[in-house]
């Protein structure tokens, strides 16, 4: 069974695709994309496979 592990990454906007290209090469993937807790930002939830 596969374990996972998450982050979240509040997104800049003006980098935002710089911010992700660069979680991604780490081998992290996008699941969501929300508003921040202050309406003014966005916060980006990403997951991995855990290492066993």
């Amino acid at each position: 069974m596969t374990t996972w592990e998450y982050a979240t990454v509040p997104l800049i906007v003006h980098a935002t695709k710089q911010i992700l290209d660069q979680w991604g090469e780490d081998g992290w993937e996008l699941v969501q994309v929300v508003p921040g807790p202050d309406g003014n930002s966005i916060v980006a939830y990403l997951k991995r496979p855990k290492e066993q």
